[in-house]
């Protein structure tokens, strides 16, 4: 892949790709956290003796987009990232209901992070497994901002996709990914239950331990500081944003993936630089 493709063609390649991925993470933001609660509600009829509720096929594939107001079918001139939110006023052509903006805001993201990808490491094998790593934290990101949800369906294989790239040492040597799946894993493991013995409740869930693992996988244990005290941060300025802006309920749980997903972009970027930073 490296050297194949001029950089005049790759970027805007690689937005135009961007925002298609763009498109499909807007089915599984929303689909995949119904797919695991059906499956759930099957396994509790199965553990229960009784057959599981009869429902039509569901999955990422099935039914069609449509228009949750109306039942509107969406068509392929519809559902053009972000061109066809615009042209469309962000209404549904059919009942005029509102389509959320979040939709666009989505395939912009997605779009602009494989653009910054290729930009930083190239036309190669190391910006298309960026793409990749930067796409699987959007989804999760906003999966979990809905749900409080990092499904396994998206960590695991992000953290086993990590170890992988990292077997021929595209961003860190095997032995430092590793060490930082297994480090990254257990550093919110011992959080959590400290926690939970001093105050006696959960203070985040086991898909955090996952996702941080995960990261630790793509970018090291070196790390893992970097990523928990920039999530860290970014949590706390947000959730009082949230509080501010919102009159949210302080005693409300807050989503933490959402700010681990940035903090592995921000490492992703500028990881190295921020280190070097500190360190000196």
């Amino acid at each position: 892949m490296g050297g194949l493709l001029d950089p005049a063609v790759a970027l805007p390649a690689a937005a135009a790709l961007g925002l298609f991925v763009g498109s499909f993470l807007n089915v599984v933001i929303h689909r995949l956290p119904k797919m695991m609660e059906r499956g759930w509600n099957e396994q509790c009829a199965e553990l229960a003796g009784r057959e599981p509720d009869a429902a039509p096929r569901y999955n990422l594939a099935v039914p069609r987009s449509a228009c949750p107001s109306c039942g509107h079918a969406i068509t392929a001139i519809e559902n053009v990232p972000v061109l066809s939110w615009l042209a469309l006023r962000g209404r549904c052509s059919a009942c005029k209901a509102r389509i959320s903006p979040r939709y666009p805001v989505v395939e912009l993201a997605a779009g602009a992070l494989a653009l910054a990808a290729v930009w930083q490491f190239g036309p190669t094998w190391k910006g298309l497994a960026a793409c990749l790593f930067l796409w699987t934290l959007l989804a999760l990101a906003f999966i979990d901002a809905d749900t409080q949800l990092l499904p396994d369906d998206l960590t695991l294989p992000l953290l086993w996709g990590g170890l992988f790239a990292n077997l021929f040492g595209l961003f860190v040597p095997l032995s430092s990914a590793v060490i930082g799946a297994i480090a990254g894993y257990l550093s919110l493991w011992t959080v959590y239950w400290l926690f939970k013995l001093v105050r006696g409740k959960e203070g985040m869930g086991y898909g955090d331990f996952k996702l941080l693992a995960a990261i630790g996988a793509w970018l090291g244990w070196p790390m893992l500081p970097q990523v928990v005290l920039v999530s860290s941060v970014l949590g706390a300025v947000g959730g009082i944003a949230m509080i501010v802006a919102r009159g949210r309920d302080r005693a409300s749980p807050l989503p933490f993936g959402p700010w681990l997903a940035g903090a592995g972009a921000v490492a992703l970027f500028f990881g190295p630089q921020i280190n070097a930073l500190y360190f000196r």
